[in-house]
C-alpha cells in the first residue's frame, strides 16, 4: 500500500511541476522511482508512461500553438540518439555521467539566468541538432530528456504558450517512442502497467493544479522560474 501511495503522490508532484514549467516529470519522479519498481529499466518505463498522459493533455489543449517546421529536426534527433542510448542502456555504468549531467546543468541554467537578455537562440538545423542530441542522451539513459530542449524551446518560442505547446509535443512523441523501445528491451512489464494505473489519478491531479499556475504566471518571469527548476534539477541529478 505504501508504494501505491508513493507513486499517486508522486504522479501529482511531477504532473504539476511539468504543467507549470513544461518539463521536470522525469527529473522530479525518478529521484524516488527506481526505489520502488524491481529495476531502473522498469522505473524509466513507468515514468514514460505517466509523462505521455500528462503531455497528451496539454497538447491537446495548446494544438493551435504548435509550429511543426520548427519541430521536426530537434525531434528526429532525439529519437534516433535515445534509441541507440536506451539499447546502450544496460551496458553502460551511469553514475559518473550523471555527476557530468547535473553540474553541466547547474553551470548552464545560471548561465542563461545571467544573461537571458542577450542570448538568442536561433531555429537553425546546427542549434536544433545539438539540442536534439543532449536531450536524446539524457532521455535514453536517465529519462531526463528535458533540459536541453527546454533551454531551446525557451530561447526560440515567442509565448510561454508557443514553448508550452513545442515542449510538450516534443516529449509526447519522443515518450511515445521511448516507450516502444523499451517494451522491445522487455522493460514494459504487468508491474509496470499495474503502477501505471496507480498513478493516473495523480496525473489528473497535478495536471489540473499545475495549468493553473501556469496560467497566472507573467511571461516575463516565466523563463527565469524554468532556469531556476533547471537549476534544482542539476542539484537533484548531482545528489541522486
Amino acid at each position: 500500500m505504501s508504494i501505491v501511495l508513493s507513486i499517486f503522490l508522486l504522479s501529482i508532484g511531477a504532473s504539476f511541476i511539468q504543467r507549470t514549467t513544461g518539463f521536470g516529470f522525469g527529473i522530479f519522479i525518478m529521484t524516488v522511482l527506481p526505489f520502488l519498481l524491481p529495476s531502473y529499466g522498469e522505473a524509466t518505463t513507468l515514468s514514460g508512461l505517466l509523462a505521455i498522459t500528462t503531455s497528451a493533455a496539454i497538447v491537446w489543449r495548446l494544438r493551435g500553438y504548435v509550429t511543426w517546421n520548427r519541430l521536426w529536426p530537434i525531434l528526429v534527433t532525439f529519437i534516433i540518439v535515445s534509441s541507440i542510448a536506451i539499447f546502450a542502456l544496460t551496458r553502460i555504468e551511469d553514475h559518473i555521467l550523471r555527476r557530468i549531467l547535473g553540474v553541466a546543468l547547474i553551470l548552464i541554467s545560471i548561465y542563461f539566468m545571467l544573461f537571458s537578455q542577450r542570448i538568442k537562440l536561433p531555429t537553425t538545423k546546427k542549434v536544433q541538432v545539438g539540442a536534439g542530441t543532449l536531450s536524446g542522451l539524457m532521455g535514453g539513459f536517465f529519462g531526463m530528456q528535458g533540459p536541453p530542449a527546454v533551454l531551446y524551446f525557451i530561447k526560440s518560442e515567442p509565448t510561454k504558450e508557443h514553448y508550452m505547446a513545442m515542449a510538450q509535443t516534443y516529449f509526447l512523441i519522443g515518450n511515445v517512442m521511448m516507450t516502444g523501445v523499451r517494451a522491445y528491451n522487455g522493460f514494459l512489464t504487468s508491474t509496470v502497467l499495474t503502477d501505471y494505473c496507480f498513478g493516473l489519478g495523480g496525473v489528473v491531479i497535478g495536471t489540473c493544479l499545475g495549468a493553473y499556475v501556469f496560467k497566472h504566471i507573467p511571461n516575463r518571469i516565466f523563463r527565469y522560474i524554468v532556469y531556476a527548476y533547471i537549476t534544482v534539477s542539476g542539484v537533484f541529478i548531482l545528489l541522486s
